[in-house]
């Protein structure tokens, strides 16, 4: 009689067999797929160098070839397949002296007792394993580790008429796996009684068959606001399923060294504009000091009259950190006033600008240093590219954001997806070159388009926006109140293009 971890595997290798045959005979967005998925992984759990990841159900070697490129071949990596017939073509695909491949007749079997920072599965839960399946996997994720699922989107359409038709006229070839029957509360509330923390789950990927290949343009350009749309995002071919196990209180969080480049050592000043943020000065600046100690050259807090302990907090700190500088604004507000102010003052190299709510992906930033290394002017961070992740922006901000996008790139002749992030870095003859005309949040516009229309190389590298949680205070941005401003600008730079004036006043 078979234990219940060989009846688990036995089931899990069934599962890992169909979807690996439909993949391969199939799906001609695989590697596509594969490759989104991945590089969501990363930027979801904010992998680092070092770390350990665990891929279940590897089967071929697919996703773990892309999962090797997304993170840099700087992890290490462990496909567990169930077969051993996979064995010598993930080996034949990689090669790779940070991938070892496990094969398993019992779940967890050999992996009893190891704990893995990330766990990854593609299509491998069915209703009658899954509780077993979820529980069993939160013992191999370590405290504070993450776990990600993608799998067929219950909620489609599609897949139930599928479902009846295979009823009414048997097809002669295996299919993925079949949704899983839940919705998202019953999701919700399986994963939090198995003790998950930070769950979501959330239509993803509107490319896959019967989809055509003529439509991968508009399914990967439209992809942001179909996932976001209501209703709509129903019709999304998978879900992902995004929890953590929760940390220790008070458990130190893992640091790297993200210093890659020698040029930026002891260069970059780090421009912070500040309302009512005491809550994420601190966690902001030790993430900046513990993964880019070596870049800094200074941090600027600049407060704009905050009414709380932003300034008192700073100040604190400068006493810590040498690098912490507090640039104490007067009246009036707006994040517009606080940037000119701040890249004043900067004395870097390089300057970089970000929100104080960017804490948690500061881990990012190492991208956005890559592509100045390699010759760019500026580097934006872009929560709307294909591999960007964003979770729990307001839908209402997605459809302003794009509109404005869309028609800012047809009036100024330019390509950009995302220069309204406040997540940039730029050389200093570049910063000192702007002038922002904008006293609010429209400013961030004009941080992005003026170098684009100066003619200066501006790079766009995705990155992740999660929305605010509880812990870290509230934006004060305010679409209806801010949206026209941004129109403004826009308007104003296409006039000064129609008669030739330059995109920018001289500063005074």
């Amino acid at each position: 009689m078979r234990s219940k971890g060989e009846e688990l595997a036995s089931l899990l290798a069934k599962q890992e067999d169909r979807r690996a045959a439909y993949w391969n005979r199939f799906d001609p967005f695989v590697d596509l797929r594969m490759k989104w998925r991945a590089s969501m992984m990363r930027h979801l759990f904010h992998i680092l160098p070092g770390q350990e990841i665990l891929e279940i159900g590897a089967g071929n070697g697919e996703f773990t070839r892309s999962l090797v490129i997304a993170t840099r071949d700087e992890c290490k990596i462990t496909t567990v397949v169930f077969s051993s017939k996979y064995i010598d073509e993930i080996k034949g695909k990689l090669n790779n002296k940070n991938v070892d491949t496990v094969c398993l007749d019992s779940f967890p079997g050999l992996l009893g007792g190891k704990k893995f920072d990330c766990v990854i599965t593609n299509h491998m839960l069915e209703d009658h394993i899954r509780n077993e399946f979820l529980c069993t996997v939160k013992q191999l994720i370590k405290s504070g580790g993450g776990f990600l699922l993608f799998e067929p989107n219950p909620w489609n359409y599609y897949y139930h008429v599928r479902k009846l038709f295979r009823r009414l006229i048997p097809i002669p070839w295996s299919r993925p796996a079949d949704p899983i029957s839940l919705t998202g509360l019953e999701a919700f509330s399986i994963l939090s009684e198995i003790g998950y923390t930070q769950i979501n789950v959330l239509p993803y990927d509107f490319l896959y068959p019967p989809i055509p290949k003529f439509l991968i343009w508009p399914a990967k350009n439209l992809s942001i606001i179909m996932e976001n749309f209501p209703c709509l995002r129903n019709l999304a071919g998978s879900l992902y399923i995004w929890a953590r196990n929760p940390s220790f209180e008070n458990e130190e969080q893992t640091t790297v060294d993200l210093c890659d480049h020698q040029i930026f050592f002891g260069k970059v000043s780090f421009v912070i504009p500040c309302h009512n943020e005491e809550m994420n000065v601190a966690p902001l600046i030790k993430g900046i000091t513990d993964f880019y100690g070596k870049y800094v050259s200074e941090i600027l807090i600049v407060d704009d009259n905050s009414t709380d302990r932003t300034a008192e907090v700073t100040e604190k700190l400068s006493k810590i950190y040498e690098c912490v500088r507090l640039v104490k604004r007067s009246l009036p507000n707006g994040v517009g006033r606080a940037l000119r102010e701040g890249l004043n003052e900067a004395k870097g190299e390089y300057i970089l600008i970000m929100d104080s709510d960017f804490q948690h992906i500061i881990p990012e930033i190492r991208d956005l240093f890559d592509v100045i290394e390699d010759g760019a002017d500026v580097a934006v961070g872009s929560r709307f590219s294909r591999e960007s992740v964003l979770v729990n922006y307001a839908f209402t901000k997605i459809l302003a954001n794009r509109a404005f996008h869309v028609l800012a790139n047809i009036l100024l002749g330019r390509h950009f997806r995302d220069i309204s992030n406040n997540l940039k870095i730029f050389r200093r003859d570049v910063a000192k070159k702007l002038v922002i005309e904008s006293d609010d949040f429209a400013a961030n516009v004009e941080t992005g388009l003026k170098p684009i229309l100066l003619g200066y190389r501006v790079v766009e590298v995705p990155i992740s926006w999660v929305n605010r949680s509880v812990d870290m205070g509230f934006s004060t941005f305010r679409i209806f109140r801010t949206g026209p401003n941004y129109w403004k600008i826009l308007l104003r730079l296409v006039w000064r293009r129609i008669t030739k004036q330059p995109y920018q006043k001289e500063s005074s």
